[in-house]
């Protein structure tokens, strides 16, 4: 496991499939959180683990998962946490320290905007957290982080709840040297990618760094 990563699959929108397959590895972890096994099989196969309260899995589907060797974790509906928050919990309950999240945005902004709260939770510091769909990459960063992509790319860098301080960013258009964000400022949307890699740095704080392929699904 020290080198696995787990990807949850979410019940939100999946916009490109084959782009949601290609940063899928071979020796992932799946996690379906409840309806999120839809997208699974979408992708090709079916969920190591569902958890969840399944009131969106139809019977046959959780039943064929299930022969498919599929374990379940069952929740009540009248529960305090989503499926993804009762997914995520697993990965991080079995020791996961890389988890991809897909599908999780779209659809109701509810629970967009709770999906993205979920990577705040400060549980997750020291590992690598990213909501990802192949389309729109979002990654938390507490000191430093990488971003992969092509010239063009658009990045916005949005600070987590309390301020960012001390942001320096390389390979964007419009930089920054250790500066300051604010979460109720609007200044570090719609940045672009020079090239095909942005680095990104900062001394206190979490940032959401939201990066849009622009190349995505051609």
């Amino acid at each position: 496991m020290a080198n696995q990563r787990a990807v949850i699959f979410a019940n939100g929108m999946l916009p490109d499939v084959k782009s949601a397959q290609s940063i899928l590895k071979p020796d992932d972890f799946w996690i379906a959180a409840d309806g999120g096994s839809s997208h699974a099989l979408a992708c090709g196969r079916a969920p190591d683990v569902l958890i969840g309260d399944f009131d969106s899995v139809p019977e046959p589907v959780r039943d064929s998962l299930l022969r498919a060797g599929t374990k379940a974790q069952s929740y009540p509906s009248e529960k305090d946490e989503t499926d993804l928050e009762l997914a995520l919990r697993f990965a991080m309950d079995a020791g996961y320290s890389d988890i991809l999240i897909l599908a999780a945005l779209g659809g109701r902004i509810d629970q967009t905007l709770a999906n993205l709260s979920l990577l705040g939770d400060p549980a997750l510091q020291g590992r690598v957290v990213r909501i990802d769909d192949g389309v729109e990459e979002i990654l938390r960063i507490e000191k430093q982080a990488d971003v992969s992509g092509a010239p063009g790319d658009l990045v916005s860098l949005i600070p987590f709840g309390v301020p960012a301080e001390g942001v320096v960013t390389d390979g964007l258009q419009y930089p920054l040297r250790g500066e300051t964000l604010f979460p109720f400022k609007t200044r570090g949307v719609s940045n672009r990618m020079l090239g095909k890699k942005a680095a990104i740095s900062m001394e206190r704080g979490v940032l959401l760094c939201i990066h849009t392929h622009s190349s995505a699904g051609s």
